[in-house]
């Protein structure tokens, strides 16, 4: 499908029932999201999160995280196929990370821009083919919602109620609708959604 405006841009992100992506201890509060994103239902979330992407777009703390745990997934014959294929994918992509403290990329295929998230955005969609997505990082996530750049939502919501921590949907968005092309419930009561922005 052609996006008149150039490539796709997708985002994925976990949230719990309130609507926060991490809990009231701050960005490393993860313990509300824990036993829900190996499930059976989340690995098929993660495999559809990046098949037609062809470039991750991330914000430098997701950056670090990320290329400090995937590169050991992708070499572990052991690890989920579905973790695995993950994995290589996103060591092998294109990566750009937005950040105002790296000055060189520490990682291959990578390369550093400061620069807001909307121009970024703006630039790579007249470049190249493929899905940009958005990998799980809400401080590239947030701005791109604000200039109603995202075509479209993978979102994971975790059946549990955090009572702080930061919220996706801030007041002040521009009004949109969407439309919702997949839906996966798991046994823990999480569920995998997929949605499209309607322009």
């Amino acid at each position: 499908m052609t996006n008149p405006a150039g490539r796709r841009v997708t985002a994925n992100l976990s949230l719990s029932l309130d609507g926060r992506y991490h809990g009231p201890g701050g960005p490393s509060d993860f313990g509300a999201f824990a036993p829900y994103v190996i499930t059976e239902v989340a690995r098929n979330h993660m495999n559809r999160i990046w098949e037609g992407a062809t470039t991750a777009l991330l914000g430098r703390i997701n950056a670090e995280g990320f290329m400090g745990f995937w590169p050991s997934v992708a070499a572990d014959e052991n690890a989920d196929p579905r973790d695995r294929g993950y994995a290589k994918w996103l060591v092998d992509t294109e990566k750009v990370v937005l950040s105002t403290t790296l000055t060189e990329a520490p990682w291959e295929r990578t390369r550093v821009v400061n620069a807001p998230a909307a121009d970024v955005v703006t630039d790579l969609r007249t470049t190249g083919a493929g899905d940009i997505l958005v990998n799980s990082s809400p401080s590239v996530i947030k701005p791109l919602l604000s200039a109603d750049l995202l075509d479209r939502l993978y979102l994971m919501i975790c059946p549990e109620i955090t009572g702080g921590g930061q919220r996706l949907f801030d007041d002040g968005l521009p009004a949109s609708k969407w439309i919702l092309t997949h839906q996966e419930t798991g046994e823990l009561g999480e569920i995998a959604m997929v949605y499209d922005r309607v322009r």
